[in-house]
């Protein structure tokens, strides 16, 4: 077992305390698997896989040293799970020039208690990316969410992604986005 074994803790003002986790696959499967079969996960592709399957695949990503998966906890809740990769590892990598310094991620946010609170999905984003970006190797974020998504596109873009190519996947078309570390740098600082 290979997972990366970083784990960050951090008080986000205004949103509360932020723990970011690796998944521990036996531990964490009931909550996984409730969060990747529901209609709002359909872009994550793992809408009809059992509770053992979810259990198989965060056990063979665990297994892993270019890809992992984390639980982002809010006040102790899960509230989203994020997936990094070296691209040059994956098959996105195939399909577009890999810079030295390159990191790829995947979200997904999970269901909201009680209804949707603004800034949300914002404030957890940026709590992942601190926490990625704390590594200076990494120079740019590349995230390839499904086409289709207009949201997790949007979002990110809001975030200061610049959208690349779409690219053809084995398991989807993908829209690439990139985020140069200095462009989160900067807009880390300039909220103060």
């Amino acid at each position: 077992m290979t997972t990366a074994s970083t784990t960050c803790r951090r008080h986000v003002e205004g949103f509360g305390e932020v723990l970011i986790r690796p998944v521990e696959p036996a531990r964490d499967v009931d909550v996984l698997h409730d969060w990747v079969t529901r209609e709002r996960s359909r872009f994550w592709g793992m809408r009809e896989a059992s509770r053992e399957r979810v259990r198989e695949i965060y056990e063979y990503l665990d297994s892993l040293a270019t890809h992992h998966a984390y639980l982002v906890h809010r006040d102790g809740r899960p509230a989203a799970l994020f997936q990094t990769y070296e691209p040059a590892a994956d098959p996105v990598g195939e399909c577009y020039d890999v810079r030295p310094g390159d990191f790829g991620v995947h979200l997904l946010i999970g269901p909201p208690d009680g209804g949707v609170e603004p800034g949300f999905t914002g404030a957890v984003l940026d709590a992942f990316l601190a926490f990625v970006l704390a590594d200076p190797g990494r120079l740019r974020i590349v995230a390839e969410p499904d086409a289709r998504n207009d949201k997790a596109v949007a979002r990110l873009v809001r975030a200061g992604f610049v959208p690349g190519p779409q690219i053809d996947l084995p398991e989807k078309r993908a829209q690439l986005l990139f985020l140069d570390r200095s462009v989160f740098l900067d807009r880390v600082a300039a909220r103060g």
